[in-house]
This record gives structure tokens, sequence and C-alpha cells, in this order.
């Protein structure tokens, strides 16, 4: 019984972080597209933006190959648990997929709460990685402990560029309220959500990767691991 209990911990805990990490560089592109058409000679910001971009698709391409490993596919999932999309939804009243993009170019307002937004969901995720990394189903299984490793490593650069741009024009750091929110969305998802997904069993697996649309860079071995081992 108690293995059944970390196999199912663990399959839902992999299919909420692939999505997340999904989610996370596909609405990054967003971003980018508005950061370059408000400060286009902004090189740096632009970089670091790129480099988090870059680190969430490595992070779902480890939790791919996680899954690969294991022979089947993640649940499939939706917005529902995705920490940035509850985030963007109610702090700007839309799905992320329907955020005006030039609205955000166009209005200091809006792109600094953004920034805001971005900034706590990876200090949300930054605090989160410290208690998954201390929980026993976790540590059982060394390559998803050395994946939560990696990405508890790459985190402070993630927050750290909005976190700079905030600072560097003045705008205020995050209210009670705001931070309310981010604590508010990681106890429903923790709470609430987690707990019926775990007993739910008509939970369908996803049939086809979340990236299988997208341009394929040549795959990156699971932690340094030759294909061979993987």
């Amino acid at each position: 019984m108690l293995d059944w209990i970390g196999r199912r911990y663990l399959d839902l805990l992999g299919s909420i972080y692939i999505y997340n990490e999904h989610r996370g560089y596909t609405a990054i592109d967003r971003v980018l597209e508005a950061v370059r058409a408000r400060s286009p000679k902004n090189i740096e910001l632009i970089a670091a933006i790129e480099q988090h971009r870059a680190d969430e698709r490595k992070h779902y391409l480890m939790f791919r190959r996680w899954f690969e490993r294991r022979g089947m596919m993640p649940l499939a999932l939706d917005r529902t648990f995705g920490h940035i999309d509850r985030f963007v939804e109610i702090m700007f009243r839309t799905p992320i997929d329907r955020l005006d993009t030039q609205a955000v170019i166009d209005s200091d307002e809006l792109f600094e709460r953004l920034c805001r937004v971005i900034s706590l969901t990876e200090q949300r995720g930054y605090r989160t990685l410290d208690e998954l990394l201390a929980n026993k189903f976790v540590m059982s299984d060394p390559i998803l402990t050395r994946i939560f490793e990696i990405i508890r490593k790459d985190e402070p650069s993630h927050w750290a560029p909005y976190e700079g741009w905030l600072r560097e024009h003045g705008k205020r750091e995050a209210r009670w309220w705001e931070r309310a929110v981010d604590t508010f969305i990681h106890s429903e998802l923790l709470f609430f959500k987690l707990p019926i997904l775990f007993f739910n069993p008509w939970i369908a697996r996803r049939t086809e990767w979340a990236d299988a649309g997208e341009l394929q860079p040549k795959p990156t071995p699971l932690m340094g691991l030759s294909p061979s081992t993987t």
C-alpha cells in the first residue's frame, strides 16, 4: 500500500511539474516579446530572460526523460494545476493565452504587475523545492531528486531579472495582498486540488508530449548520463 501511495504521489508530482515547466517557457515567449519591444537596447535584461526560458525548457526535458524512463506519459493536466496560470488569471482577469501582449508592451503598470507575478511565482517555486527535497517519497527516487536539485540551483536567477527591473525603475515591492494571492494559489493546489487528483482513478494520460508541435532541439541526456544509460 505504501509503495502504491509513493508511486501515485510521484506520478502526480511529476505531472504537475512537467505541465508547469512547459507552461513556464512558453509563457516567457510572451514576456520576451514585450521586453524586446519595450527595451530593445537592454541586452542584459533580454539575455537574462532568454536564459530563464532556456532553463524552463531544460527542466521540462528532464521531466520528460523521467517519464520516458518510467514507460508512461504524464497525466493530462490543464491550467487548473498551473501556478502561473492561476496567478495571471487572478491578477489580470484573463488566462495567459488571452493576455494582451500589446497592452503589456504599452503600459508600465501592466508590465510592472507582470514582473511581480513572475517573481513571486519563481520565489514560491524555490521555497517549495526545499520541502520536496526533504520528502521521503522524492528522496526514494535518485533521478527525481537530482532533477529537483538542479531546478533549485537554477531558480534564484529566474526571479532576479524581474526584481532588477522593478528596482531600477523605482517600482514598489510586492504588497501583502499579492503575497497572499500567491499563498492562496499554493494552498489551493496542495490541500484541495492535489488530494482530489490523488483519488481520481479516471484522470487520463496525455497521448502526446506537450512540445510535440514545437521545433525540437537535439535531446540532452538526462543529467549528463549517456543515451545508453538513460
